[in-house]
């Protein structure tokens, strides 16, 4: 059996402007924010949830390497951009951040 190694784990709670949480994700994926943040060398995964009760709610399910590879995410054009719809479709932002050890 293969020990993993450790990661960041982070989870982002997008809460969208009323009634914008379907246009917010569908221009994530149109524009291919989301596939280019999946396609980067420190990037494990990078998944989008749909909460069934808050109907304004996106989830945002994130593992990375390292804090580096996190950082080098930050500096990207697709990050750049879904930083700038924001502004348009998100009312407030929740991020943890969690380093994870697996033993």
């Amino acid at each position: 059996m293969t020990q993993q190694s450790s990661y960041l784990l982070m989870v982002v709670t997008y809460t969208t402007k009323p009634g914008l949480r379907s246009a917010f994700h569908e221009v994530i994926l149109k524009e291919g924010l989301q596939e280019a943040s999946r396609l980067e060398a420190g990037n494990i995964a990078y998944d989008y949830f749909l909460s069934v009760d808050r109907p304004d709610e996106l989830l945002l399910v994130e593992k990375w390497i390292d804090k580096e590879a996190l950082t080098l995410h930050k500096t990207l054009p697709h990050f750049l951009r879904l930083q700038a719809l924001k502004d348009e479709f998100i009312k407030s932002v929740s991020v943890v951040i969690t380093q994870i050890d697996p033993k």
